[in-house]
């Protein structure tokens, strides 16, 4: 039996959440797995919700539609918390992992889930001191790396490395890779 995990993306345009679902999918490839990620938006305008799409099988995936129930929600903004029902479908064996510098008993008294597996990274905040700004999708990744069986954290920051020396200067590569190393490191349950 083929084992899928289907990943929901919760954030704003503009906070890379669409660049993150291809990312992981990529490293997961990368890996050896099987893998999508793709994003569900139309004509948003920046700082509007989005959501964005990753799946990953040991398997061929013949699933081509958006994911209504996930196993796992990542929350790239928790303002989002406040109108977007980000745990619609999510069971309660379910994971989830939302950025904020917010404790857990405020961001558990605004989701709609009973779930145990509640995470919190402080991921803008790493951004912002790694990278100068204030972009949670890279380190998010290295969190999601810890808490799910995703992708290994070696997979995916060789995969970063490659990928980003090909664009970017090598601060810019390294801000990154140190900013998945720390959302890997202080990632806490709630």
């Amino acid at each position: 039996m083929a084992k899928l995990t289907e990943i929901r993306w919760h954030a704003r345009g503009g906070q890379g959440a669409k660049t993150a679902s291809t990312f992981l999918a990529e490293a997961a490839i990368h890996a050896g797995m099987y893998s999508q990620g793709f994003p569900d938006y139309g004509p948003e305008r920046m700082g509007a919700p989005i959501r964005g799409f990753t799946r990953i099988s040991d398997q061929p995936i013949r699933l081509h539609c958006a994911i209504d129930e996930p196993d796992v929600v990542v929350v790239l903004d928790d303002t989002l918390l406040d109108n977007v029902d980000v745990c619609e479908g999510l069971p309660e064996t379910g994971i989830v992992l939302i950025n904020s510098h917010k404790d857990a008993a405020t961001i558990r008294s605004k989701i709609k889930w009973k779930g145990k597996s509640l995470f919190i990274v402080n991921a803008s905040g790493i951004a912002l001191e790694e990278m100068g700004r204030p972009i949670p999708n890279t380190p998010m990744l290295g969190a999601l790396a810890k808490i799910s069986e995703t992708v290994a954290l070696d997979a995916l920051l060789e995969d970063i490395q490659k990928k980003f020396a090909k664009k970017f200067k090598a601060q810019v590569v390294e801000g990154n890779l140190r900013s998945i190393k720390r959302a890997y490191e202080e990632v806490r349950a709630a």
